[in-house]
């Protein structure tokens, strides 16, 4: 059995993982992502995760590792700026990886943006399978999207195509910490729909935190706040979605990330807004579906792109860049 080694950095957990040739996770590792806390900080909980994995066995059969980090991501530096994580910006990621003393001699890390990650992994083995064309997307701290296009994986110059976070939906929308306004990611992250929720006067019990799976909970019970929240979220969604089916056209959008495990709560009010925002003949009823692997797909599509780049035969059916 080859093993391939895999990282997926976020803004509220950062997971690893060993990975074998058929796509399973023979073991995982996590740790909080400390996002508001400094570089080193952050960069000990990766190296955390690092050494767990490299106390199993199989770690020195690894024959690859491959980064999934939120972004941006600038894969020919080997850094990343993830919006979500201020302490980060050009941070040599790859560098600080390939550094780990227990990493095997002369295995340098691939770099790859988490939501490119997760296109990869459903276009292999999960709901974009059979689809020449899709938009993949995390919902979840932040907004990111990969895309699928002619059955194969589009990374773009630095790694960054189908970024569909940071599209603006709202023309005079508040600013989003990338700078712009009116962004999918300050409408429609987990992050957003709690703050809009809190914002309208919804709250949790003693001991609760105020998270987006939270809100789900309470917009399932019928809370008018928490569904507003929902729609509010769907509707962004919707608008960034159909634009990007009108850019590129596309079979099929799959969402995964911890927002996407809202199940119904979601995946209701966004289908029906999909009606307002994809009219033209080539966009209207495009599937939009969850992802099949939930929260693993980023570690195994960074896993199946680090062996594609690595030209390792026994990932041969997954996606190419």
């Amino acid at each position: 059995m080859t093993v391939y080694g895999a990282l997926d950095i976020g803004g509220t957990k950062i997971a690893g993982a060993l990975v074998d040739d058929a796509g399973t996770l023979v073991l995982r590792a996590q740790r909080p992502t400390p996002a508001q806390k400094s570089a080193p900080e952050l960069m000990a909980a990766v190296t955390s995760v690092i050494d767990e994995l490299a106390a199993h066995p199989m770690w020195d059969e690894m024959t690859c590792l491959g980064i999934a980090s939120a972004g941006p991501v600038d894969t020919a530096a080997g850094t990343v700026s993830p919006v979500n994580i201020p302490a980060w910006r050009h941070f040599p990621l790859v560098d600080e990886v390939a550094a780990h003393p227990r990493l095997p001699v002369g295995l340098r890390p691939v770099l790859i943006g988490d939501a490119v990650a997760m296109a990869a992994a459903e276009h292999w083995l999960g709901a974009a399978r059979q689809s020449e064309n899709a938009l993949c997307m995390v919902v979840s701290t932040g907004v990111g999207g990969g895309l699928i296009l002619d059955g194969r994986l589009r990374t773009g110059r630095t790694g960054n195509a189908g970024h569909i976070g940071h599209i603006s939906v709202d023309l005079d929308g508040s600013l989003c910490p990338c700078g712009a306004p009116g962004c999918v990611e300050g409408l429609a992250s987990g992050t957003a729909i709690a703050a809009q929720a809190q914002a309208a006067g919804w709250s949790t019990p003693a001991g609760v935190a105020p998270t987006a799976a939270a809100v789900a909970d309470a917009a399932r019970k019928g809370d008018r706040r928490a569904l507003e929240a929902y729609e509010r979220a769907a509707q962004a969604l919707a608008a960034a979605i159909a634009a990007t089916a009108a850019l590129v056209e596309l079979d099929i959008v799959v969402i995964g990330g911890g927002v996407a495990q809202a199940g119904d709560t979601l995946f209701v009010p966004l289908r029906r807004r999909m009606v307002d925002y994809a009219v033209l003949d080539f966009t209207r009823g495009l599937p939009v579906v969850p992802a099949l692997l939930a929260l693993d797909a980023g570690l195994i599509g960074a896993a199946a792109v680090a062996s594609a780049q690595a030209g390792t035969p026994a990932l041969a059916a997954s996606p190419r860049p």
